[in-house]
């Protein structure tokens, strides 16, 4: 994969700080106090705490947003405020902040053109993308017009549009039904596979819990607690044995053994599905029946060009990022990539039969009044 060049963490912090001051440079706020992470490449990783405890000022640092007061910060290797790398994150914001009066087609095609994607590859990734997230069906209707759930969809698109090499989530299932839901953490497993870096901040601890291999939780700035899932949750306080299901006697039976061995069976329960599960299930089987829905589909398989493996060139742009100084500059293939309508000039010096007119100036008048005249033939008819 693309990142795979690089030989240390996606993201690497140290210490990092982050003291928010009033006018007169005394500290009102200390958002992040001394907290020390790492994010491997193929891993996702998670950021939980409450309100304020300083996950969004983090990312915003990650970003480049925002300078760290002290600490040490590097993201591919490279200062976040280096806008080289910038093509290679794909982020979700909190809050969607969408053009109202845009189509998702020119949504994500506007945002392509940030990117420096050439207009055929722009098209192909919207389709895929608005297919992808469910939105295949509305892809023409104004973005104003969608519920927080569909901006929510197509704001996720818009985070892959450049299929980033290192992806960071925030409250990425916000106003999401299960079914969008399901379908982005199905997604996020299918990237991490693809050896994608993901960071993920969520308040909702079952997707976290899901698809997360290491997190960390915050409180008031600092870290409290970090590991992977199965350290943070493993309670080793009781043990769980699953069978199929027992009749009475077989339970008394085990209930002897235990107790002469010092314990005893705390309860006997049947296990119940999940709720997700539940709904998923049902779901399903309206679809089955066909029955009619105005919302937002459940979305399609992911995006082609998300699962192609043969990204050559992020591949050489990573490795000079990684091991060759850059300057810090807007990357030049935007200026490019745009470039894509005909001279304007050009069009308009041209003559009744279509052929450019010569750049070399003429001698005398004669050739300045032609060219004035064919700008005043509108019609494109020979003058009398």
């Amino acid at each position: 994969m693309a990142s795979a060049q690089h030989s240390g963490p996606i993201v690497e912090a140290v210490g990092l700080s982050k003291i928010f001051r009033d006018f007169w440079m005394r500290a009102r706020a200390r958002a992040v106090d001394g907290i020390t992470f790492t994010i491997e490449e193929g891993q996702i990783f998670g950021m939980l705490g409450p309100n304020g405890s300083g996950k969004s000022t983090t990312i915003k640092m990650i970003l480049g947003l925002l300078r760290p007061t002290s600490g040490r910060l590097s993201v591919f290797g490279r200062p976040p405020s280096d806008v080289a790398v910038k093509r290679h994150i794909g982020f979700l914001p909190e809050e969607s902040y969408l053009y109202r009066y845009l189509t998702p087609l020119e949504t994500l095609d506007y945002y392509g053109q940030l990117f420096g994607i050439a207009r055929s590859e722009r098209r192909r990734r919207g389709e895929e993308l608005l297919d992808m997230v469910g939105l295949g069906p509305v892809a023409h209707r104004h973005v104003g017009e969608f519920s927080k759930g569909m901006t929510r969809r197509l704001g996720l698109a818009q985070a892959l549009v450049n299929d980033p090499d290192f992806l960071i989530l925030d409250e990425p299932t916000s106003g999401l039904d299960p079914i969008g839901t399901r379908q982005v953490k199905e997604l996020l497993l299918e990237l991490k596979s693809r050896g994608k870096s993901i960071l993920l901040s969520s308040h909702l601890l079952g997707d976290v819990q899901d698809v997360c291999d290491t997190m960390v939780m915050l409180y008031g700035g600092r870290i409290r607690a970090q590991g992977t899932v199965d350290e943070l949750l493993t309670d080793d306080s009781q043990t769980v044995i699953r069978t199929p299901s027992l009749s009475a006697d077989v339970v008394e039976r085990i209930e002897t053994v235990l107790r002469e061995a010092g314990t005893a069976v705390e309860s006997v329960e049947t296990p119940r599905q999940r709720l997700e599960d539940l709904f998923m299930d049902m779901v399903e089987q309206a679809q089955q029946e066909h029955a009619a829905t105005s919302g937002a589909l459940s979305g399609g398989e992911t995006a082609q060009f998300l699962r192609d493996d043969d990204t050559d060139e992020a591949k050489s742009l990573l490795d000079e990022l990684q091991h060759e100084p850059m300057p810090v500059e807007a990357p030049a293939a935007a200026a490019s990539e745009t470039t894509e309508a005909p001279s304007i000039v050009s069009d308009l010096v041209s003559n009744d039969a279509g052929q450019p007119v010569s750049d070399t100036p003429s001698s005398g008048a004669a050739h300045d009044d032609d060219v004035i005249g064919d700008l005043l033939d509108s019609d494109g008819e020979s003058r009398g």
